[in-house]
């Protein structure tokens, strides 16, 4: 479907409002950047067990996990912006109640609050679902994907220099950033899903009333809901790599903290390199589908590899085909269900997904220390390798014959 007036050019342009989208999710990013990693620290000002400081960032998963989908489908039915608005806005109260609080209860408040707002990134990349055509899904979600490097290096950097200056400035910096990015997006942010009107429904070609399509209904669920499991079985495998990497590289490969480190900021900067620089390339040539099995193929080698290993010239080959894998299947996932969900319930699909990966974020990392053991075995990795594959061949057999969905 073309939208005219949307493209800025035919070679390669982005469209209209897609740089402030964007600029307001890597802003976004950012100050969760700078409180996630300290805040188990700064938690034990206040004198709580190491269970109540995990569960602060249980709490936030599950926030997230409960309010993903809501936010979903409230933006299909009332348009990305105020959405949007609302969950920049939710991060600055969120981390404003984190910096100002004086015992525990307050900080779970905040960091409810802060998860139960955490639709930014789904609603994002349905609004960039909105601005473009199928063919340019792929790059816009790849360029989406970039904002998760900025946060993850600029954030954590920022909050261990303003934690320098006392252990609450950190989270009222994020603050203070999530409230200047809130107020610029309230100018700047465009609208790109009618509020009223209608839009097509993507099975007939008729006109039907934005955001009051059901896309669990109508023939959609047998599309939708399978690639939700894909998407929840390949986060279980690589969040539960993420989890035990640092305690499996110190006992069996040999790695200092710092070698840990610099493998996950490696691992990381090489994730957006795939998504903003391989990726539209490689669906153009493979189409979406086979790009989603490649992708889940070198997860699965990858983490097989990995488990063998005993030495970093194996290791690296194993990272490798990780950090390809991964970078491939995050996009093509979210392309593949925005495709299948329809203009009227991109916001759901999406939603459902980020909630999908919530809760794979904290089965994963559970699953992966339960098997790694005292002895830094590879099991989790094995069970890994068998999770993903038994997940590529799903979606194989999902998306063989189906078309690709022009909506």
């Amino acid at each position: 479907m073309s939208r005219p007036g949307r493209w800025r050019s035919r070679t390669g342009g982005l469209p209209a409002g897609f740089g402030t989208i964007w600029t307001a999710v890597a802003v976004d990013l950012v100050g969760w950047g700078i409180v996630l990693p300290i805040l188990p620290i700064y938690a034990k000002r206040f004198h709580t067990s190491s269970f109540e400081a995990a569960l602060l960032v249980a709490a936030f998963s599950a926030a997230s996990f409960v309010f993903s989908p809501l936010w979903g489908r409230v933006s299909d039915r009332f348009g990305r912006r105020p959405v949007l608005l609302v969950s920049l806005a939710g991060t600055a109260v969120g981390s404003l109640l984190t910096g100002v609080a004086g015992g525990f209860a307050l900080l779970m408040v905040g960091r409810i609050v802060d998860g139960a707002s955490g639709a930014s990134v789904s609603v994002a990349q349905a609004a960039a679902a909105d601005l473009s055509r199928p063919q340019d899904r792929a790059r816009l979600f790849g360029l989406l994907g970039a904002a998760f490097g900025v946060g993850f290096v600029a954030g954590p950097a920022l909050g261990a220099l303003a934690a320098l200056s006392g252990p609450r400035l950190p989270f009222y910096l994020a603050a203070g950033i999530a409230a200047a990015n809130t107020i610029v997006a309230a100018k700047r942010l465009p609208e790109t899903h009618p509020r009223s009107g209608r839009v097509p429904d993507p099975d007939t070609g008729s006109q039907v009333p934005a955001g009051r399509r059901d896309a669990w209904l109508g023939g959609r669920v047998a599309d939708i809901a399978p690639l939700l499991a894909v998407a929840f079985a390949a986060v279980v495998a690589f969040s539960g790599f993420e989890a035990t990497f640092a305690l499996f590289g110190q006992r069996r490969l040999g790695f200092g903290i710092a070698g840990a480190a610099g493998v996950f900021t490696a691992v990381g900067a090489a994730v957006v390199t795939v998504q903003v620089g391989v990726v539209a390339p490689v669906v153009r040539r493979l189409g979406e589908r086979l790009t989603l099995l490649v992708g889940l193929a070198a997860n699965a080698g990858g983490l097989a590899l990995l488990g063998a290993s005993h030495s970093w010239a194996a290791a690296a080959p194993a990272l490798l085909a990780l950090t390809v894998g991964q970078g491939l299947v995050q996009t093509t996932m979210a392309t593949l269900l925005v495709g299948r969900a329809g203009p009227a319930a991109r916001g759901r699909a999406l939603g459902a997904q980020q909630s999908a990966s919530g809760l794979a974020r904290i089965a994963g990392p559970a699953a992966g220390g339960a098997l790694l053991g005292s002895h830094a075995s590879g099991w989790p990795y094995a069970a890994g390798a068998a999770l993903t594959a038994l997940a590529a061949a799903g979606s194989a057999l999902l998306l063989r014959g189906n078309p690709e969905d022009p909506a």
